[in-house]
């Protein structure tokens, strides 16, 4: 079934939506919060809870793109409940690597998740990205959208993980500079 379709059924109330939606983007969405969380159970939790916030949303919002529009809404249920989980044991944060990595050029770590979703900094990092090759922006994002590990980031694109090291922070200085020009103060 289209996306489109999708949104419709949504939109008319239709409890198909969500079976259509769970076919299509169950995987997707799955990885998205299992990256975050490292853990299926709590994974499972946060697609399920993506599909709700799906219905609970539409209408009034009509999404253009549904994949981004759910993998939005997965990432940001899963980085709520990490944060609540991480606060309730104090300890093992390996997401903190990424966000720490992109902090260096946003802001402190905090800070990142709200920055992130701010609509005029997405769309600066948004430029920035279309300025970079294929490669180096699909591992860009896989990184510090999907919150990848390096290793996976390497074995994606067949490189050794110290290129991948190498790539990534010669691309946030550039992200940097391109920030610095827009108007940032970093």
């Amino acid at each position: 079934m289209e996306d489109f379709e999708i949104v419709e059924l949504y939109w008319d109330r239709n409890e198909d939506a969500i079976y259509y939606t769970d076919q299509k983007y169950n995987r997707y969405c799955n990885s998205i919060a299992y990256n975050i969380l490292f853990n299926a159970e709590d994974s499972r939790e946060c697609v399920n809870d993506t599909w709700l916030k799906a219905w609970d949303s539409m209408p009034p919002n009509r999404p253009e793109n549904l994949a981004t529009y759910l993998g939005k809404i997965t990432r940001n249920l899963a980085l709520n409940l990490y944060e609540k989980l991480t606060a309730m044991k104090r300890g093992g944060k390996q997401l903190d690597v990424p966000l720490e990595e992109l902090s260096e050029v946003i802001g402190e770590e905090s800070n990142v998740s709200k920055y992130i979703d701010q609509k005029v900094l997405s769309d600066c990092i948004n430029r920035f990205l279309k300025t970079l090759d294929k490669d180096t922006r699909k591992a860009f994002v896989r990184r510090y959208w999907y919150l990848d590990s390096v290793k996976d980031v390497a074995r994606m694109f067949s490189l050794k993980e110290n290129n991948v090291k190498v790539m990534l922070f010669r691309t946030r200085e550039k992200l940097r500079e391109f920030l610095i020009r827009e108007g940032y103060e970093l």
